[in-house]
């Protein structure tokens, strides 16, 4: 796996979650670099930058936006905006292909790791994907091949890339752009299986399976081989399903938001009067959101080249946006004090403004999650 020569390979284990199994030694070379990797032992710290909010991290620019080609925009789970920006690193010449991941063919519900060289590669495998994914199982393979390319990838994915970086300069030679989108958290296998059985549908009959995309929030849609589909709306689906299913590690997630990343993009949901948004069907918006100077001047470019449309965005309407990320947030440091009151490990998140996020929190939702989170610890609910 990654960047243990075999010695560890990712396997999945009941409910549905990726994990890693040793198979062999390790040299202690390979076990450093693990360590220093590893998002689950040690989160990378934010950078500084002109900007920097606890909720969203460091940022050069906050805008709304979307692909200009319909199609991309379409395909994408919100405004297409992270597969516009791959397509065009591809037709500049700024990297070979792209490294993400897409549904798998033989699991439809699951992910598989892919490159994608084309444009039409890349509009293929868009859409959000609800299921565990490891897009860094076989990345000093990819590294051994020194040929450019774009890295899409969870937060917590980017983190391990850019951690991975400080012991292995061939990350930042060869991965020019890392893009990454606002994270709600990793479901189960079992969740999807679930929402497929409420379609009416049999998980093993499933030949296609989409969580969102084609058009915005988009349709989970499921298919069989001799033609039958059945249909989702995204607030039933990732509400009802598959947010219940989020692992324990994702639920003290410090960085969700993709704050080590050259840019990362969520849904720039519309409000309702509830103050939440609203999941009706409508032309995609993304969030989008640059952090380091790469990331700024490749955006500009794109912007220039008519690839995206975009427009500023106050930093202040973000939470109307994502209010799930800010609660998010603010909780992290009671579900992690829970964790020492319980004697379980935690990551190091230094650098992150956990403390700060938790400022915002009422007394009343810091004692009941910290209440929750020991309770769900003590009885094994993780």
């Amino acid at each position: 796996m990654g960047i243990s020569d075999g010695a560890v390979e990712m396997e999945t284990i009941a409910p549905g979650y990726s994990r890693p199994r040793q198979n062999a030694p390790v040299t202690p070379q390979v076990e450093t670099a693990i360590a220093t990797a590893c998002p689950g032992a040690k989160v990378m710290p934010w950078t500084e930058g002109p900007n920097r909010h606890e909720y969203w991290g460091p940022w050069r620019q906050c805008l709304t936006g979307h692909a200009t080609d319909d199609d991309v925009r379409f395909s994408g789970s919100s405004g297409g905006a992270i597969s516009a920006l791959a397509i065009h690193a591809l037709s500049t010449g700024l990297a070979e292909r792209v490294l993400h991941v897409s549904a798998d063919p033989d699991y439809p519900t699951r992910n598989r790791i892919i490159w994608s060289k084309t444009p039409d590669e890349v509009i293929a495998g868009a859409g959000s994907r609800y299921a565990s994914s490891s897009p860094l199982a076989s990345i000093n393979e990819a590294l051994e091949e020194g040929k450019p390319f774009v890295f899409i990838g969870k937060p917590c994915d980017v983190s391990a890339l850019r951690q991975l970086a400080t012991v292995d300069d061939r990350v930042d030679a060869l991965i020019p752009l890392k893009l990454s989108f606002f994270c709600g958290g990793m479901p189960s296998h079992d969740g999807a299986d679930r929402v497929v059985r409420a379609m009416g549908m049999d998980p093993a009959e499933i030949t296609s399976f989409r969580y969102r995309g084609n058009g915005w929030p988009g349709l989970t849609r499921a298919e069989t081989q001799d033609g039958q589909f059945a249909e989702m709306r995204y607030e039933d689906s990732w509400g009802g399903h598959l947010s219940k299913e989020i692992q324990f590690r994702c639920k003290i997630c410090p960085d969700a938001v993709g704050g080590v990343a050259d840019i990362a993009c969520a849904d720039a949901w519309y409000g309702g009067e509830s103050g939440y948004p609203k999941f009706e069907e409508q032309d995609g918006r993304s969030l989008i959101m640059t952090r380091t100077e790469i990331g700024e001047n490749f955006l500009n470019d794109a912007v220039t080249g008519g690839i995206l449309a975009t427009e500023k965005l106050a930093i202040e309407e973000v939470q109307l946006m994502q209010p799930a990320q800010a609660r998010r947030k603010r909780l992290v440091a009671s579900r992690l004090a829970a964790c020492s009151l319980m004697l379980q490990p935690r990551p190091a998140m230094n650098g992150l403004d956990v403390e700060k996020a938790s400022r915002a929190a009422s007394i009343k939702e810091k004692l009941k999650n910290l209440l929750g989170t020991m309770r769900r610890i003590g009885t094994n609910q993780r």
